[in-house]
């Protein structure tokens, strides 16, 4: 019985390094719609909006889309398998490239919002690609498959900057026009790639049963995975989007500003070729907490100056600490769930995440406008805080769970 269940975790665990291969393929190639999206945004919104406190609501729009897009991408998998999410996200990215192209020729402020609308119904699928991963993995492998996709990110950081900079002004007096053009044959591209991802149609077994997800959600385990990446991943947008249009506003150049998203976004990728081998050495709630605090450092290094050295070091920092922070708390998801459950958790956990991001979205702008760089750099420390506090508490409840005869619930099998 042992060496039949070592075979078929050998098999599963063949098949997953198969998705990943594919997935991380996608995961660079839809990295590089939001890339486009983060670099031009708010400088595309200054230009067409009727007032510049409207020049990030672009960006808040993304943000709004990512947001939108989680629950619906969840309820489609669940009922169709997530290859019929991935390829309606995909069309999703095809169109937000042609109608901000279209967009910038008319001159329109509110089409280029819709379209960075569907850029974040794209960025909403493509963030279903790190759980898809770890679909049937053994639990040994899942922190490494979701660390090998989001390692994709990596070439978005080169290919979605470097699209801008070598497209942006081909079609004058148009700026970044063509940069829009060319994001959607990259969805193209990526819809191609997804195509042959293995990721059959839930059973019907797996359709139904499973906890209430108000249970689910109380568990501490839970609370701190959500309320971490509802830390990370919104501080490090507040702090990204800001960075872009701080920048204009301190006398640097596009390139300047073009230079830092591109390292910012390597930055955010990079480290997960190791990601998930550190989880599974010193346990996730560690490595979130590092996140955590190196996204405190780089908000400390950006009150420390303006110059193009300060904020490309900021935007660095900040990178990798998104990346020990999202990943690990991903990673802490996976283990609050049973299999016929993912779909649902996965998404509710997402929404959090990006609901939380789209609120702050709306204010990036207003607190840059209003009160400066610095004002955004000061929010990062208070939600940093109390991250790490309800981490400890997790962490101290989980390590009293284990003194106790039962378990909350057996190992899940994903």
């Amino acid at each position: 019985m042992i060496d039949v269940t070592v075979t078929d975790e050998m098999a599963d665990d063949a098949r997953a390094r198969s998705n990943v291969v594919r997935l991380a393929a996608a995961q660079a190639l839809s990295g590089a719609n939001s890339a486009v999206i983060f670099a031009t945004g708010s400088i595309v919104g200054a230009t067409l909006a009727p007032d510049i406190l409207l020049a990030t609501v672009p960006l808040s729009m993304f943000v709004v889309g990512l947001a939108t897009g989680t629950l619906p991408t969840g309820a489609i998998s669940r009922a169709y398998g997530r290859r019929v999410a991935f390829m309606i996200g995909t069309g999703c990215g095809v169109l937000t490239g042609l109608l901000a192209a279209f967009a910038i020729l008319r001159g329109s402020f509110v089409l280029f919002c819709c379209a960075t609308f569907l850029g974040g119904l794209y960025g909403a699928v493509s963030q279903s690609y790190r759980f898809a991963a770890a679909d049937g993995a053994s639990a040994a492998y899942r922190p490494k498959a979701v660390s090998w996709v989001m390692a994709g990110g990596v070439f978005a950081g080169v290919l979605g900057p470097q699209l801008v900079q070598w497209t942006m002004d081909i079609w004058p007096p148009y700026l970044f026009a063509c940069s829009f053009v060319a994001q959607a044959m990259v969805a193209v591209v990526a819809m191609a790639v997804l195509s042959g991802v293995d990721a059959p149609k839930p059973a019907p077994s797996d359709l139904h049963g499973g906890r209430p997800l108000s249970m689910i959600a109380r568990q501490p385990r839970f609370i701190a995975a959500a309320l971490c990446g509802v830390i990370a991943y919104p501080m490090m947008n507040l702090v990204m989007t800001s960075a872009p249009l701080a920048m204009k506003m301190c006398g640097l150049s596009v390139s300047d500003s073009n230079f830092g998203i591109q390292w910012h976004i390597v930055a955010m990728y990079g480290p997960s070729f190791f990601t998930g081998s550190l989880i599974a050495r010193f346990g996730a709630p560690k490595i979130v907490a590092l996140g955590l605090i190196l996204e405190a450092v780089a908000a400390g290094v950006g009150l420390s100056g303006i110059t193009a050295l300060h904020f490309w070091a900021t935007l660095i920092v900040l990178g990798i600490g998104w990346n020990f922070g999202f990943v690990g708390a991903s990673a802490l998801v996976l283990e609050t769930h049973r299999p016929q459950e993912r779909n649902k958790v996965q998404a509710f956990n997402d929404f959090l995440v990006f609901g939380t991001m789209a609120l702050g979205s709306f204010a990036s702008g207003q607190l840059l406008a209003n009160y400066g760089w610095s004002a955004v750099n000061i929010v990062v420390f208070p939600p940093v805080l109390l991250g790490l506090a309800v981490l400890t508490l997790a962490s101290f409840a989980k390590r009293r769970r284990r003194l106790q005869p039962i378990d909350e619930f057996p190992e899940p099998s994903i």
